[in-house]
């Protein structure tokens, strides 16, 4: 492999966040943006174009809370360089997890506390709210309706989102709506189906349209909290759910190596694990002492 592939991308936060690259056995740690004054969240990679996208909650918070519409969208190259905002500040309040789907050619993102799932082009082009769930300032503290982590099923048409509910709270939901529809009023949908509900609380999606499941990650309360997850897809219903991992330390990230059959795991305890799918009930801690993590993205050439 070259010396961009089989690596993970990682989004790091401090009182100056980074966004990093490492070798997928923890080796070779490189920085390849730094002095990030916004906070990163989510991060995706176009291979094809030798492309990062990656979003920023914002400056203004207030704990884990970003109210202000300073979310902003960026662009890179796989080293770092040529860095472009691609959606400005201005556009949406809280990005989130954010995916790539090549099928479209379009990025997706989640706006946690403006309450929407958006999609646009790779330059930032024909934004598209695709759900809205509230639109009223009670509406935005109401943490059931967070969107926060995205996933794309190009073939089968639909996109699936979270909505992580209080911290903690049990109230979380995975839900999914057709793809190809570009509603008039995302506040008004009627065609989203909540695929599970009452989960600790998910944060970021993952699909695997090979195997036909959905992975994500559960920063909630143990025993089912603070988790690795898969669930099968099987007639329009979510089945089979199982824990892959248990004991992280508020669960963030993940990002599929299908080829080699593993999972990449980040949480906000700094700690970037590698879990082998075939052996699941244990992770390998490749990366640790960089500070919060939140994103990822694994780049197989």
């Amino acid at each position: 492999m070259s010396a961009t592939t089989d690596r993970v991308i990682v989004l790091s936060l401090g009182r100056v966040s980074r966004v990093l690259s490492v070798a997928s056995d923890g080796s070779d740690l490189r920085v390849l943006v730094d002095g990030l004054e916004s906070k990163p969240d989510g991060v995706t990679v176009d291979p094809a174009r030798g492309q990062l996208f990656y979003t920023f909650m914002g400056v203004v918070r207030d704990g884990e809370d970003f109210w202000a519409t300073d979310g902003y969208v960026e662009r890179a190259r796989l080293d770092g360089s040529e860095r472009t905002v691609i959606v400005p500040e201005g556009v949406f309040v809280t990005g989130k997890q954010i995916t790539y789907d090549a099928h479209g050619d379009r990025i997706y993102w989640c706006d946690r506390e403006g309450l929407r799932v958006m999609s646009a082009r790779t330059d930032g082009s024909d934004r598209v709210v695709h759900v809205q769930t509230g639109t009223t300032p009670e509406h935005r503290q109401d943490r059931r309706r967070h969107c926060v982590g995205v996933a794309v099923d190009a073939e089968g048409g639909f996109l699936y989102w979270t909505q992580k509910g209080r911290p903690k709270g049990g109230e979380g939901r995975i839900l999914r709506a057709p793809l190809a529809a570009r509603p008039v009023d995302p506040a008004a949908r009627t065609d989203v189906q909540t695929l599970l509900d009452g989960l600790p609380e998910p944060i970021d999606l993952e699909w695997d349209g090979e195997a036909a499941q959905l992975y994500w990650t559960d920063r909630g309360a143990p025993p089912d909290g603070n988790t690795l997850n898969r669930a099968r897809l099987r007639d329009g219903r979510l089945v089979e759910q199982e824990i892959l991992l248990s004991g992280l330390e508020e669960g963030i990230g993940l990002a599929h190596d299908p080829q080699g059959r593993r999972m990449f795991v980040s949480d906000l305890g700094g700690h970037l694990r590698v879990v082998d799918l075939r052996r699941p009930g244990s992770g390998q801690v490749i990366l640790q002492g960089q500070g919060k993590l939140t994103g990822i993205a694994y780049l197989r050439g």
